[in-house]
């Protein structure tokens, strides 16, 4: 077991990470579970010879991937910044990748600095499964899905509004308020495509809205009755969510972020067949 032996003067690092949620119960550090946070940690333990805690921006959960996760750690020793992310990669298993690390401010946190959140839902609507599209999509073949009205029903939830309606149970959060600053909906042939940003996100919120969204585009719900429950708050009459590997956190924004474009922007690939 490593020691809890902190040396003094350290440095402060960023990372974006991916990774592909299926294997993992999600980011958060928990017992007897695989989770990333504690992977990472073990890995940035391996290196230093001491533990450190790594500060996420966000919690996914168990199933959910990650494109460009945010995180950070403080580190001693002589490693510059920016060559953590190749350290990192020789130590962590091949469902983690560290895609770039830079220093930091001592003040910069990845959760408390973040001014937005997005993530994109993908839904495969074929009726024949594909075992290439299981893992990063909910196949949907129960009912056609019209993805014009799906984004009517997203148009109204832009702004600042209590979302207790798609708030799990079992979040220490003290309220339920959320600005949505985008809600988008397309399709590309056989799949859909959701996109949501906010400031924040409430525990298991983009999932129970996929799982009404799509009775909204299959006809089992009208757009004014999707938009009373959640206005109303009526928690009772959100039963369902959307399953986890469908939901990948796309990216995370700062007013002050050491990463080029090209590395964090926009790094799920969409799935597209070419027809």
């Amino acid at each position: 077991m490593l020691e809890s032996r902190q040396p003094t003067g350290t440095y402060r690092v960023a990372l974006i990470i991916q990774y592909l949620g299926t294997n993992f119960h999600g980011w958060q550090r928990q017992k007897a579970q695989r989770t990333v946070q504690e992977e990472i940690e073990t890995a940035i333990a391996n290196v230093l010879g001491y533990h450190v805690t790594l500060h996420g921006a966000g919690r996914t959960d168990a199933g959910v991937h990650a494109a460009a996760q945010v995180a950070h750690f403080d580190a001693t020793g002589f490693i510059p910044a920016h060559k953590w992310s190749t350290v990192l990669n020789s130590y962590l298993p091949p469902d983690i990748l560290i895609r770039a690390s830079a220093g930091v401010d001592d003040n910069w946190h990845a959760r408390f600095s973040a001014v937005f959140r997005r993530y994109r839902y993908t839904i495969y609507t074929e009726a024949l499964p594909n075992l290439f599209v299981n893992s990063f999509s909910w196949h949907y073949y129960y009912a056609p899905l019209d993805e014009s009205v799906m984004q009517a029903a997203l148009e109204p939830l832009l702004g600042k509004h209590h979302l207790a309606a798609f708030h799990r149970a079992g979040s220490a959060r003290s309220h339920s308020w959320v600005e949505v600053q985008a809600a988008e909906c397309h399709r590309s042939a056989s799949f859909i495509h959701i996109e949501i940003q906010a400031n924040g996100f409430l525990y298991g919120m983009v999932r129970l809205l996929m799982g009404m969204l799509v009775q909204v585009g299959s006809g089992q719900l009208s757009l004014e009755d999707f938009t009373d429950i959640w206005k109303e708050q009526r928690r009772e009459k959100v039963k369902y969510a959307a399953p986890p590997q469908g939901l990948c956190l796309l990216r995370v924004g700062y007013p002050d972020f050491p990463f080029a474009q090209e590395i964090w922007y926009d790094t799920q690939p969409y799935l597209v067949f070419g027809h």
